[in-house]
């Protein structure tokens, strides 16, 4: 599909002007005159795909094009996110941290476009009225912070996922432990005694992941990230550029290569995990695991982010919300006038218990 396709596909029927997604009605949106065009399923009866994994391992760096859509892109020098922006916005500050140092990317390795999306669900109305609620909730937050909420700073923007799938057989041996007890003298009092007989023991397990995630964003900390989780890949659809008009994008920062090691590596402890639970006994040691994998393939997903990003002090935090379950989570500056009153609180009952006590 061409670009000039792509765009007349999802101008307004009404005005011929660029619709956009809006949330609160699941349907494109004029911002001009109003009219609500609802995103119609692709005439090519498009599924989503999962691409095999290690054929597209070896097959790097030939990789897809085409978003559908002119995309502008842009890097902070800051937090070193990439962000695309349609074609005639003007990108000011970083949508991440909220930093002016931001440069254009003239010379961009085009990446693997995303095939599916979840799209935005949670209307910006009720992301704000919530937001407001959740500074409110943090008592030891500065009290400017809370009446200000910083509830117009709010944006949506989407962020770059990799999904996993594997199968894994996996093969386990172990000392099993099994407690029992025996009477033993100390000096002139005998005791019970906890021992360990330890025997052999093995097993198999199969276990099949489906859509292990893993995060592709450089513009927001794992930490916090992994708070507004989990996304619900069940409900993704094929992508559409209608999805994302009017959005910004974030490119992926963290590639195929570098997201499959991470997903083996989660793959790995949770199959240890699982074999550990199969030992019998109370006890074990010395687990070995020997897993194969097969059936592995992957995707490439956009999901829905609302952030606020805002400077305090010297700092700069963030706010996140999970667009598709309005989950919670960000960073907010603490005043120290609170915290050492709490501190003294607890201190003064503190005293008052133990001089009871010592009445």
């Amino acid at each position: 599909m061409s670009d000039v396709a792509a765009l007349d596909k999802h101008a307004c029927p009404a005005c011929g002007a660029m619709a956009n997604w809006n949330a609160a009605q699941q349907a494109l949106v004029c911002p001009y005159c109003g009219a609500v065009s609802p995103m119609e399923l692709a005439a090519d009866g498009s599924v989503i795909k999962e691409h095999d994994l290690v054929a597209a391992l070896r097959a790097l760096p030939d990789e897809k094009k085409g978003w559908e859509s002119d995309r502008v892109s842009v890097q902070c020098q800051s937090c070193k996110a990439i962000t695309l922006f349609e074609p005639g916005r003007v990108a000011q500050n970083c949508e991440f941290c909220g930093s002016p140092k931001i440069i254009p990317q003239s010379a961009v390795r085009a990446p693997i476009v995303p095939e599916s999306v979840l799209p935005f669900v949670v209307a910006e109305t009720k992301v704000r009225d919530d937001l407001r609620r959740w500074y409110g909730s943090r008592w030891f937050a500065p009290n400017r912070l809370k009446v200000a909420a910083l509830t117009d700073q709010v944006h949506g923007l989407y962020i770059p996922y990799w999904t996993f799938d594997a199968q894994v057989a996996a093969r386990w041996t172990a000392e099993a432990g099994y407690y029992y007890y025996e009477t033993e003298r100390r000096g002139k009092t005998t005791q019970q005694v906890r021992k360990v007989r330890w025997e052999r023991a093995s097993g198999a397990l199969d276990h099949f992941f489906d859509d292990e995630l893993v995060p592709a964003t450089q513009g927001v900390p794992g930490g916090l990230l992994a708070k507004v989780e989990p996304f619900a890949t069940q409900s993704l659809v094929p992508y559409d550029a209608g999805y994302v008009s009017g959005w910004v994008v974030e490119q992926y920062q963290i590639d195929l290569v570098a997201a499959a090691q991470s997903a083996r590596a989660r793959m790995d402890a949770a199959i240890r995990q699982l074999c550990s639970a199969q030992v019998p006994g109370d006890t074990q040691r010395n687990l070995q695991v020997e897993a194969d994998y097969s059936q592995q393939t992957f995707k490439h997903v956009l999901v829905p982010l609302w952030i606020v990003a805002y400077n305090y002090g010297s700092r700069t935090f963030q706010v996140l919300v999970n667009g598709q379950t309005g989950r919670i989570a960000g960073q907010h500056p603490y005043s120290w006038v609170k915290v050492a009153f709490a501190i003294l609180a607890a201190l003064i009952v503190l005293m008052i218990i133990l001089y009871i006590q010592g009445k």
